[in-house]
């Protein structure tokens, strides 16, 4: 496994993350048994950096998480942890607490609940409206001073709120949706990254599945699977969509790998300073996105991806409309 530092601050972690949110129902039902088995098999294939939200189906992510790691060196692995989700006893969510006491709070919870002393990177899920990210950080920094926290990381805010975020306390990475079909983050966003020496963690690199090969149209989300409210997998959306990765199959299939494989390879070949996360739910999956990572891309293969999947070429945006106003970039 290569491994690679986030930005000048942050963390030494593999160059393929795994995401877990998959794990605990977010795209429907998950085998628990299968789950773990999963974390292991990426732990033993190098993987180090795991990441989580603690309101992924309100905790049981972090607790299945702890039930994963039990027993394994703590050393051994990066846990990034999202926080200020406010969540109902349902599926709704009820807005963003991302005031300092909340901070504390929420990291009291993921701590237990991670059975662990601290947490790698920490980050708010979205900028709170109602607080200034200069108060969020500043909490976030204390956590840091008291050792409760290793590194501060941001998810899915704009280039200004980044500069603001970094002059009160080093960030570490930026967490954001990057993709083939989501490439908001390349006009302001990366280049200021670059400037600030503040790495990338891209997740999203198979838009849900929208491109990993596998989804066909017609296909039916099953009970509890956020896609069944996705743009992108509606009705002549995911129709024009799916003609994209037809394009994206013919380019992988001369590669000789899979279409997963390739459109994980691209992002990772967008620069050094950006780790994919893989949110891979079975070892099966797992094992077809690892070898992603020895994918090695010419300016030809670009460009023959470019042309498969023109920047901008997605119809849909990447969230449901009433998520879209929470995102410091658009699609």
């Amino acid at each position: 496994m290569q491994n690679k530092t986030l930005g000048r601050s942050g963390p030494a972690v593999s160059a393929l993350g795994l995401g877990a949110m998959g794990m605990s129902g977010a795209y429907g039902a998950a085998d628990r048994a299968e789950s773990v088995a999963t974390v292991h098999a990426a732990l033993d294939a190098g993987v180090t950096l795991i990441d989580t939200g603690d309101f992924y189906a309100m905790g049981h992510n972090e607790l299945l998480l702890a039930e994963a790691l039990r027993g394994r060196n703590r050393d051994d692995y990066r846990l990034s942890v999202k926080f200020g989700m406010l969540r109902g006893p349902g599926p709704e969510f009820g807005g963003l607490d991302a005031r300092p006491e909340a901070v504390k709070n929420f990291l009291a919870y993921s701590l237990t609940r991670l059975n662990t002393d601290h947490i790698d990177i920490y980050r708010p899920a979205r900028l709170d409206p109602a607080v200034p990210i200069e108060e969020t950080v500043g909490a976030i920094k204390e956590m840091i001073d008291a050792g409760h926290v290793r590194h501060l990381g941001l998810s899915e805010v704009d280039a200004a709120v980044i500069r603001r975020a970094h002059a009160v306390h080093p960030v570490a990475d930026l967490q954001i949706e990057y993709s083939l079909i989501s490439r908001a983050v390349e006009s302001d966003v990366l280049p200021t990254l670059r400037e600030l020496g503040i790495g990338l963690t891209a997740y999203g690199v198979l838009g849900r599945g929208l491109i990993s090969g596998h989804w066909s149209a017609g296909r039916a989300s099953g009970p509890g699977d956020s896609r069944a409210f996705s743009p992108r997998f509606s009705g002549e959306n995911v129709r024009h969509n799916l003609a994209l990765v037809d394009a994206l199959r013919r380019v992988a299939e001369a590669k000789g790998c899979t279409v997963a494989q390739l459109a994980i390879a691209w992002v990772a070949a967008q620069g050094e300073d950006i780790v994919p996360l893989v949110g891979a739910r079975t070892r099966e999956r797992l094992a077809e996105a690892l070898p992603a990572l020895d994918v090695t891309l010419t300016a030809d293969d670009l460009a023959d991806i470019e042309k498969a999947v023109p920047l901008g070429a997605a119809r849909g945006d990447r969230y449901p409309a009433a998520f879209m106003p929470t995102l410091g970039v658009g699609n």
